[in-house]
């Protein structure tokens, strides 16, 4: 994940002056009579300006962070010609440098813009107006440099934090389950691809799939790492064989030891489906029912409801034996993103489209193909919500391969 810390401090860092504040310039001169001329100059033009006077780099280096441009001569006694610049532009975080040059040393402040200075000034070629405008010039291009440049770190993060993000999304292992696994997950989370959503799914033998899917109340940054904790303590504990009674528990465990505060919950529903049988065991742990779909059906299934994780640790999660029926079934898993947008746009005051409103859109007869039906489920629940719902989303649609099956999925 990027390093929130320094994302905000990055953002929140002042460059250049607000509309209408006066502009802060430090002029770094040891000569007295041109101190005294670059002021004149300035208050000749009449800018919105307020000038320090340093005389040595030593005395300067203090205020470096409290103005807006630093107008250095190179001939300090302590740091002359580029290497007092660098000094300069090591220190002095967001301020606008430019130098000032004799006639004979033109040539160094080419140089010093190359080296990063925003301008060079020739002494005694520059009245107050073209000063004044140098010195403006120089706020604004170091403002569009320095934005330029953390908008770069920003995509540079982001780009970073998408690619971890999308490493920690599940690859579902259907093994030779003679079964398709359709999904869709879409966190609320602006520009993430992770929230606390979380699903996955193994195939153990040729026969037996087990299936997972949660949600970890919140949908930031805290909340996605803690799904993505509790999909892998589930994957490793199917692996390892640990009998189905147990593994509910084994979840909560970890969530309980993972989360950072005792009020976060999980909601749970651990599917086993035996392809062979038509049937299914499944433990809710608060979340909502699975429902089985077939060719003009939507039923949400009978279900203990059982309690969220992490509330009551240790509380049984009774499995209920489910019967599929006969070929043609398909099991429809998801969070409650899906179901707790509006059924009817605008209507702020009115019903939650919930359960039974999710039946009726899978009853409807333009229900997409098996493929598509998680994507037309999101896109149907935001038209009904009037626009996207803040909470995360993740469905998962199993698809026995019978042959009506394999001839949708090819069509």
């Amino acid at each position: 994940m990027a390093d929130v810390g320094t994302t905000l401090d990055l953002r929140n860092r002042r460059i250049g002056p607000f509309a209408g504040e006066r502009i802060r310039v430090l002029l770094v001169e040891d000569d007295p009579g041109d101190a005294f001329l670059v002021r004149e100059l300035l208050a000749e033009a009449d800018a919105p300006f307020d000038v320090e006077v340093a005389q040595t780099m030593r005395e300067a280096r203090p205020r470096f962070r409290d103005v807006h441009c630093i107008l250095l001569d190179l001939g300090l006694p302590d740091a002359s010609g580029l290497g007092g610049l660098r000094q300069v532009l090591a220190e002095s975080a967001g301020a606008a440098v430019c130098v000032l040059t004799g006639l004979e040393d033109e040539h160094l402040g080419i140089a010093a813009v190359a080296e990063g200075a925003q301008d060079y000034l020739v002494k005694g070629s520059v009245d107050g107006a073209g000063l004044s405008r140098a010195v403006r010039y120089a706020v604004e291009r170091r403002r569009a440099d320095e934005n330029l440049r953390l908008l770069r770190e920003s995509e540079l993060r982001q780009a970073e934090s998408a690619r971890l993000e999308r490493g920690l999304l599940p690859q579902p292992l259907m093994g030779k389950v003679s079964a398709d696994l359709f999904n869709i997950y879409r966190p609320g989370r602006d520009r993430a691809l992770l929230g606390g959503d979380f699903f996955d799914a193994i195939g153990v033998d040729g026969t037996h799939l087990h299936l997972l899917i949660g949600d970890v109340c919140g949908h930031g940054v805290d909340e996605a790492p803690l799904g993505v904790a509790l999909r892998v303590a589930w994957r490793a504990l199917v692996l390892a064989g640990v009998p189905e009674d147990h593994i509910l528990d084994a979840l909560e465990q970890v969530l309980v030891s993972e989360r950072r505060s005792d009020e976060l919950f999980a909601t749970v529903a651990t599917v086993l489906v035996d392809m062979t049988t038509g049937t299914a065991r499944i433990r809710l742990a608060g979340h909502p029912p699975p429902v089985l779909l077939t060719a003009d059906r939507a039923v949400p299934c009978n279900v203990d409801p059982g309690l969220v994780l992490g509330v009551l640790p240790g509380m049984h999660r009774p499995a209920t034996e489910v019967s599929l029926g006969p070929p043609g079934w398909s099991l429809l898993l998801y969070t409650d993103g899906l179901i707790e947008g509006l059924a009817v746009p605008g209507d702020t005051d009115g019903e939650r489209l919930g359960v039974e409103g999710l039946c009726r859109v899978l009853e409807s007869p333009l229900r997409a193909l098996p493929r598509d039906l998680p994507a037309w489920l999101t896109v149907q629940a935001e038209s009904l919500n009037g626009g996207p719902v803040s909470d995360d989303i993740a469905v998962l649609l199993l698809c026995p391969r019978t042959t009506d099956a394999r001839s949708a999925a090819s069509s």
